[in-house]
């Protein structure tokens, strides 16, 4: 990024703070109808969905295909975060300069939270890369993840008291739902050949999977798709791939292509075939309606796409595949 778009995305950022704590408080009458949410991700906003059920509304800014790491808010951010009654997101700088809004946002008034500050808390969990950098992707582990959703259900619970019933009996019916889709994680992962569990994608936001699963993770670009990678970094992931004999690597939804396709005709060169495995879902899910716009979805579509890709055994249409066979 240019000094000249770091000047003019502070500015943006410096413009939206002020509006927000000058006029970001709740309403002093009653809100009436349905409890109004906005969250930044798709992953947040789907499990609050799921969490509040029909006592909230629930909006999420950050759609499908785009990327957090590079997002600017925008006017109809503003908006949201204004009348929202309360708001998630989930820390670790994923949402970058935003960040910085939604603590002031906090230190006046308004019920905001990270969903990832209970994680925060457990020792040795969160990874970083060499310069200390958190690395945000929490929602690759399911097991993580749950932790998020049990801090949506408390704080709902605590700031609509009155459904708090609620709000703890989706959340338990929905964690339900996760332990399988772990344990199917577990399963298909593992059943890929020993010497081929190598993930390779265009950024490193599959760490948290990959610690999960048993998986080893190589990213061309960083933690955030900020960082660019060079030539020598392409060149190295292609001495790799051949020298390891990986079949397959991955694109991502939200990310260029551009680098994995290097890799592909730079393995090529060397008398090595490697194949584009599949699109994978990392910081943003799949369409809105569709199954992988949920994050069960998203993640069901990712380990399965994965073990097959790599040699490993997942049916076809996935974990609603095999529950339908059980």
């Amino acid at each position: 990024m240019n000094s000249f778009s770091i000047r003019i995305r502070t500015a943006v950022v410096a413009c939206l703070g002020f509006f927000l704590t000058s006029c970001g408080e709740k309403p002093e009458e009653a809100r009436e109808g349905k409890i109004q949410i906005t969250a930044t991700v798709g992953m947040i906003a789907d499990i609050v969905r799921e969490v509040a059920g029909e006592r909230a509304e629930v909006t999420g800014l950050i759609g499908e295909g785009v990327d957090p790491h590079l997002y600017k808010p925008t006017s109809s951010d503003i908006k949201s975060f204004q009348s929202a009654d309360i708001i998630f997101y989930n820390g670790l700088m994923l949402e970058g300069k935003m960040s910085d809004v939604l603590v002031r946002l906090a230190r006046n008034g308004k019920p905001v939270y990270a969903v990832t500050d209970e994680i925060l808390g457990q020792e040795g969990y969160i990874i970083t890369d060499e310069e200390e950098h958190y690395d945000p992707h929490v929602w690759m582990d399911v097991s993580g993840w749950m932790r998020a959703v049990k801090v949506v259900a408390d704080a709902l619970s605590e700031f609509d008291p009155e459904g708090a019933e609620t709000y703890q009996a989706n959340s338990t019916q929905y964690l339900a739902e996760l332990e399988k889709l772990e344990a199917y994680a577990q399963k298909v992962i593992g059943s890929i050949p020993e010497d081929k569990r190598v993930l390779v994608t265009a950024h490193d936001a599959f760490g948290y999977m990959a610690r999960a699963y048993g998986l080893e993770v190589k990213g061309i670009q960083g933690l955030s798709t900020e960082s660019e990678a060079g030539v020598k970094d392409i060149e190295d992931l292609v001495t790799f791939l051949v020298e390891r004999g990986i079949p397959a690597v991955f694109v991502e939804s939200s990310v260029s292509d551009k680098n994995i396709r290097a890799l592909v005709e730079g393995a090529k060169a060397k008398g090595h075939a490697v194949v584009i495995g599949g699109e994978l879902f990392s910081d943003a899910m799949g369409a809105t309606g569709t199954y992988e716009g949920t994050y069960l979805g998203m993640i069901d579509h990712n380990v399965t796409t994965i073990a097959r890709a790599l040699g490993g055994e997942a049916p076809e249409k996935g974990l609603n595949e095999k529950l339908s066979h059980d």
